[in-house]
């Protein structure tokens, strides 16, 4: 059995630090060293948009454009980072230029911790092609099962999950996953979404990670299928019956929430923009949605915030480094409150903005953002 390999810590990159610290006000001596904690799969996503309709069967169709990013659990992680979380992963990474690529964008890149992270001998980076067209995504992935030194880097051992403030996990149905309690134990708090349930079953029941869970975020059709109910809103107010705090995506509609411990209710309208690339749009969701929680904003807020980055987002290539950091937050609002014809309302909504952006001076360091190939050799 080939050994996973560690690496050194995380340099000072020039992405590293966030202009925004949303827990600066409630951070302590005695708290955890990090604010979540995840773990999952990378992958090497590349990621064509400017398609006009979906690919035809023997013909060849141009992109107009493309762009390479590390992709899969590296979405949320670099979500949760651009926010200003203090995020650790724990990932198995491809012994490949691919997986060096990923590596280094997350760490150096990001300022994202991946002490408990490793590189697998001999295992190849899953790589994922997302085609972008009409609103929507088609996407084909490829890469083999991990050798089971790379799940053990997943599961950990006695300091692995480490201690966090929150966790964020995918749920799978018929599976548990042992990180998730052991986290839980250690004081997390778990925020969970899930996926499309191949099975058909649809029983929560079969989420059994849910007990562990404080907040589900599934979209509207999952929350439907799993409560056997024909309306959104009805479907989050059944999940409370499960979770403490349901949030139901609506798409176009935005999001929809319920608290079941005290029973406040929140609705937000999605942000009306004009989409590059969904991808990763609902991993920035739950992200923007664990800050303002961790922040403890109140319910209404954490849902125009989730909302809010995830519109942003989704006007950038790819799902890791689409995500938005506090000077395009920063940027939206500016420009929200100089339009003319701004609705009230709308002002008002994210009115809690002022307090949190960064002044208009300009940001220090650029965010990276997906390009064309993965590096261009530099000239000596």
């Amino acid at each position: 059995m080939t050994t996973p390999t560690a690496r050194g810590p995380a340099a000072q990159g020039p992405y590293r630090r966030a202009q925004v610290d949303p827990l600066v006000g409630l951070r302590a001596p005695s708290d955890p060293p990090w604010d979540v904690y995840l773990t999952g799969t990378v992958f090497l996503d590349i990621i064509f948009t400017g398609l006009d309709s979906a690919p035809v069967r023997g013909t060849e169709s141009w992109a107009r454009g493309m762009g390479s990013s590390p992709g899969g659990v590296a979405n949320m992680a670099t979500a949760l980072a651009r926010l200003g979380l203090r995020t650790s992963l724990a990932a198995a990474f491809g012994d490949d230029h691919y997986g060096d690529y990923c590596w280094d964008a997350l760490e150096q890149g990001e300022g994202i911790d991946l002490s408990p992270s490793r590189t697998v001998p001999g295992w190849h980076s899953p790589v994922t092609v997302s085609m972008a067209y009409e609103g929507e995504r088609t996407m084909v992935s490829h890469g083999h099962e991990p050798p089971p030194e790379a799940v053990l880097v997943q599961e950990g051992g006695p300091d692995c999950p480490p201690r966090a403030r929150a966790a964020v996990a995918s749920l799978v149905p018929g599976t548990r996953a042992p990180w998730i309690a052991q986290a839980a134990s250690k004081g997390a708090r778990i925020f969970a979404d899930v996926g499309w349930d191949d099975t058909g079953a649809w029983d929560l029941a079969g989420l059994a990670d849910l007990e562990h869970c404080e907040a589900f975020l599934p979209n509207a059709q999952e929350a439907m299928r799993y409560t056997r109910t024909e309306c959104p809103r009805e479907a989050a107010h059944a999940l409370t019956e499960y979770v403490p705090l349901a949030v139901v995506t609506l798409g176009a509609e935005g999001a929809y929430a319920v608290d079941g411990r005290t029973g406040e209710t929140a609705v937000v309208p999605a942000i009306a923009v004009e989409a590059l690339d969904p991808t990763g749009a609902g991993d920035v969701f739950v992200a923007g949605f664990v800050t303002g929680t961790l922040a403890d904003w109140p319910l209404a807020d954490r849902l125009a915030f989730a909302g809010l980055t995830a519109a942003l987002s989704v006007q950038e290539f790819g799902g890791s480094l689409s995500a938005p950091g506090w000077a395009e937050i920063g940027a939206w609002w500016r420009q929200v409150q100089s339009l003319d014809r701004q609705d009230p309302e709308a002002l008002r909504r994210y009115a809690f903005l002022a307090d949190l952006v960064p002044e208009e001076a300009g940001r220090p360091w650029p965010l990276r953002r997906a390009v064309p190939t993965i590096g261009f050799r530099r000239s000596a």
